[in-house]
Formats: C-alpha cells, sequence, structure tokens
C-alpha cells in the first residue's frame, strides 16, 4: 500500500511549480502568545508565504500549541503544518504534519518511537502525513541537542546525500536539511546542489540561518524547493515586508 499526496503536499507542490520554489514560515508557540502568533501569520500570509509551520524543539505542545493553531486559522487560510519535536507535538486542528524521522539521531526516540506512539493520533486527528527524512546539519543548534543528532559535517555534502538519498528509498517524499535555529549561516550551497541532483523529484527543504532574500535566492539555485524561516521572522519588525523580500527573491 502506498500513500498518495494530499491536498498540502500538492498545494506545496504546485508551489514550486508555478513559482520555481516555495516559503514556509516556522512559528515557535513556546516564543510568543497565540495571538501574537496569529499576527505574524497574517502578516506572513501577506507577504506571500505558502505555508504556516507550528512547532519548536522545546514547550509547543498542549494548549499553547493548539491555542496557537486556533488563532492562525483564525487570519489565514494557508496550510498549518504541524512541526513536532515528539508526540507531544500533534493536535487535532492542524491540517498536516511533517511525519519525519531524524535520520542522523543517536536516539531511537527521534527516529522511530515517536512516530510509533504519534502515528494513531495523527490517524485520529485526520491529519494530512507528509513523509519527511530530517536531516541536521552543522551547527544544529538546539534541534541538534535535543535531537542527540550526529551532525553532518558542513564539509561533507557526501554525507548529507547519503541519509537523504536512503530517506528516498525508504518512501520519504520530503527531504528538509537544518542548519538550526539561528545558525551563523545556512546550509552550504553545494550540499544542497549535490542532494537535489541525486533525489530528483523529492522535495528539498532547507532552513536555519536564513536573514536575507540573497541567501534564499542562492539555496533555490541550487536546488531548494522550499525555503524556511523562523527566527529571523520572530525577530523582524515588519514580517510582511521581510516575507516579501524573500518571496520575491526566490520566484519566477
Amino acid at each position: 500500500m502506498t500513500f498518495e499526496m494530499g491536498r498540502v503536499e500538492l498545494h506545496l507542490r504546485d508551489a514550486v511549480k508555478k513559482h520555481g520554489a516555495g516559503h514556509l514560515t516556522l512559528i515557535d508557540p513556546d516564543s510568543q502568545t497565540p495571538q501574537e502568533a496569529g499576527r505574524m501569520a497574517q502578516a506572513a500570509s501577506q507577504g506571500g508565504t505558502d505555508a504556516i509551520m507550528v512547532g519548536g524543539s522545546v514547550g509547543a505542545t498542549g494548549a499553547l500549541l493548539h491555542n496557537t493553531v486556533a488563532e492562525i486559522k483564525k487570519v489565514t487560510d494557508l496550510p498549518v503544518i504541524l512541526f513536532p519535536a515528539s508526540v507531544a507535538g500533534l493536535c487535532e486542528n492542524a491540517d498536516a504534519v511533517f511525519f519525519m524521522s531524524l535520520l542522523n539521531s543517536r536516539s531511537p526516540n527521534y527516529l522511530i518511537e515517536n512516530q510509533a506512539m504519534g502515528a494513531p493520533l495523527v490517524l485520529r486527528y485526520r491529519l494530512e502525513a507528509l513523509p519527511m527524512a530530517y536531516i541536521i546539519i552543522e551547527p544544529g543548534g538546539t534541534v541538534g541537542y535535543v535531537g542527540d543528532a550526529r551532525l553532518i559535517p558542513r564539509k561533507k555534502p557526501e554525507l548529507a546525500c547519503a541519509y537523504a538519498l536512503a530517506g528516498k528509498y525508504l518512501g520519504m517524499r520530503l527531504v528538509y536539511l537544518e542548519a538550526g535555529s539561528g545558525a551563523d549561516s545556512p546550509v552550504p550551497a553545494g550540499m544542497v546542489a549535490l542532494t537535489k541532483k541525486l533525489l530528483g523529484d523529492v522535495l528539498i527543504i532547507v532552513g536555519g540561518g536564513i536573514r536575507s532574500g540573497r541567501a534564499a535566492a542562492e539555496l533555490v539555485a541550487a536546488g531548494a524547493d522550499l525555503i524556511v524561516t523562523g527566527t529571523a521572522v520572530e525577530k523582524s519588525q515588519d514580517v510582511a515586508s521581510f516575507i516579501s523580500e524573500l518571496t520575491s527573491s526566490i520566484r519566477r
């Protein structure tokens, strides 16, 4: 049995097909109130983002998570995709979830155990599951520490490709190369280029350390299909303008 693409995954692929690349805004419920998160999502929507990711390494759980998603859905029709750190990062009022395995983690919790515990909830909540290989690149940040990842060295793109290719052969239709929130610099463009060359129609998502339209454009030129920004959005004084700069830089 194979799982067909659902509405949200088709939405992301359509954005890539139409514009050459797409943009995802990551909102961490632990970083602001649900109301502030809603205003941030509304501004991101005005700036042209293609979907809202909701999650974080710590604290993005329970009522705070549920209320954050609720406030976001009040102000935008964009898909809301959960980005859970564990089974506690699931809620029933989102549209989809990145159902991911942190492939370079040392811990079975992040490879399969949280996924096994969460799968029945994904089914019960009727969330669209987006099968994704998650790979942490140096420096890794908080997610690298929490996820107990063996960080991929920035100068070893072939290692990232090996993990990404394994994800493809396991049936994952998305690969996320993550440098970590607030990283000093993004994932190297050469690593992105080699990964895309090997993976073909697998969607390549890149996040961490992307602070400008120029940086985003370089990654898209290298082969990134979707660009994620989170920390830079939180720190922006004008979210709509910042997102607009990014989306206009990466789109044809």
